[in-house]
């Protein structure tokens, strides 16, 4: 089992340890990870590697937000990096109080592709074709990405799971 980690995170692995289908064939992605992993997944079949499942928690989806929204993101990110990177985080876990975790370097090139990335419906099911198995798992209470677009555009190729009462990093409580 292979694990992306989130945007400015490493090892928050274990947030997800209730999820995660331990399998050398799963390949797993939290939020800006899950771009990532969707990345090594194509490259695994384009490589005629087996890939048996993926699984995107809380998916990073932006695509629908303005350019104005992306911009002000990246102007607040160069201007006051650790302040945007802790009102990130505690966005994150928001509406429940703050666990800890490990931080990893950032670049502006990575929040940038983070937001502007866009999921194509064709590229995801050209995953289910090969076979793959697809599982996405949205948090209710997500206050980080446009929750109801993402699931509408994962519905038509994934298992979605919605967990009512959950923030972007899947937590309830």
């Amino acid at each position: 089992m292979k694990f992306y980690s989130g945007f400015s995170l490493c090892k928050e692995k274990n947030l997800f340890e209730a999820y995660i289908k331990i399998s050398e064939y799963t390949v797993c992605g939290f939020s800006y990870g899950a771009i990532k992993a969707f990345k090594h997944v194509k490259q695994e079949l384009d490589n005629s590697n087996r890939v048996d499942t993926l699984q995107l928690f809380s998916p990073a989806f932006f695509q629908t937000k303005s350019d104005k929204f992306k911009r002000l993101q990246t102007l607040s990110y160069t201007k006051h990096k650790e302040k945007y990177l802790s009102e990130f985080i505690n966005g994150c876990f928001y509406p429940y109080k703050h666990k800890n975790i490990q931080h990893s370097q950032t670049s502006l090139a990575e929040l940038e592709e983070l937001l502007y990335y866009e999921w194509n419906l064709d590229e995801l099911k050209y995953l289910e074709d090969k076979g793959v198995r697809i599982e996405v798992y949205l948090g209710g209470e997500d206050k980080i990405i446009d929750l109801s677009s993402a699931q509408e555009l994962f519905l038509e190729v994934a298992t979605v799971t919605y967990i009512k009462s959950a923030n972007h990093f899947l937590q309830i409580n």
